[in-house]
């Protein structure tokens, strides 16, 4: 919102005038949730997709899937027990003083308050966990164009299973098809599921 006030090229990019006034900031809450609810970014990719120039682009043979871990927008302070026990941090004020060093916390008996649908992850050994989610797209090889996109709750098997599901639907064809990904790592699992 800053930004829109003094730069021109922001005032391009979402059509405001050089004079007119910067929305308030509420606007980007009410449009993200919009944006979410209706999946419109599904179909803005499937509409791209769809085009003539760039299906002439797409190999419908070789694929090749990749994830990434992607931080919640919740402060480690709100994992909280699930059976609701635990002191609060003390201190004054909402964002109090707290050391969680030699506490175990795991997704089993911990989840975020404010946002309870992201998980502990820790992407190896010795580093810290983190509230995250996970990403995941499936690109063609032959120009290395996304083809499709998954969000997926975040452990050790959501890249594999996130790949078999956006990859299920090119498999039905007499041709073989192959599909690269990285190295599997290993984590304790999840049940998993795509949304489309």
């Amino acid at each position: 919102m800053e930004r829109l006030e003094y730069d021109l090229l922001f005032r391009w990019f979402v059509g405001i005038g050089v004079d007119d006034l910067a929305w308030d900031h509420s606007v980007f809450s009410k449009n993200r949730d919009r944006l979410l609810d209706g999946d419109i970014a599904a179909k803005f990719l499937s509409a791209v997709l769809a085009q003539p120039r760039v299906r002439r682009l797409l190999s419908s043979d070789h694929f090749s899937v990749d994830g990434t871990l992607i931080e919640a927008w919740a402060s480690m302070k709100s994992v909280k027990p699930r059976d609701g026990s635990g002191e609060p941090p003390a201190g004054n004020g909402r964002n109090a003083e707290a050391n969680f060093h030699r506490q175990t916390r795991t997704n089993e008996t911990h989840a975020s308050t404010t946002d309870p649908a992201a998980r502990l992850y820790r992407k190896g050994p010795g580093k810290e966990a983190k509230l995250c989610f996970m990403g995941h797209g499936l690109m063609e090889n032959r120009h290395g164009l996304l083809v499709d996109t998954c969000l997926t709750p975040a452990d050790g098997h959501a890249e594999r299973v996130a790949a078999l599901h956006m990859i299920e639907p090119r498999a039905d064809r007499p041709q073989a098809i192959t599909l690269g990904a990285d190295r599997p790592m290993t984590r304790r699992t999840s049940s998993t599921s795509c949304a489309r």
